[in-house]
């Protein structure tokens, strides 16, 4: 998973969004694409925890953050180095940092 950090949702610039485009399209080309996209701001953030007898559900982020995951691409990648690779390029195309991670038990 290639998360997107930014400190603001829907950013992107014309040119970034046209870039992003062109990196999807090479991932659905070359067979890393899963699924990308966009998420809200944490201000939109609902945070629930149903562990106990009623659940208890507060508004607003878990964490209070000035840097946010504000979108993602979920790749397929047959090794680490693929996959880093990939983020490389994903963080070129979005002008943002990106944080690469392995999901559970998927990992090469």
């Amino acid at each position: 998973m290639i998360s997107v950090i930014d400190d603001t949702s829907g950013s992107a610039s014309a040119d970034e969004t046209e870039a992003i485009d062109a990196f999807n399209d090479e991932l659905k080309a070359d067979g890393h694409w899963v699924v990308a996209g966009g998420i809200s701001s944490p201000e939109d953030a609902v945070v629930v925890d149903a562990r106990g007898e009623e659940p208890i559900v507060r508004p607003g982020p878990l964490h209070d953050t000035e840097d946010y995951v504000a979108g993602f691409w979920l790749i397929e990648a047959s090794d680490r180095e693929t996959a880093l690779e990939l983020a490389t390029r994903g963080s070129r195309a979005c002008n943002r940092r990106v944080e690469l991670r392995p999901l559970l038990g998927l990992a090469r």
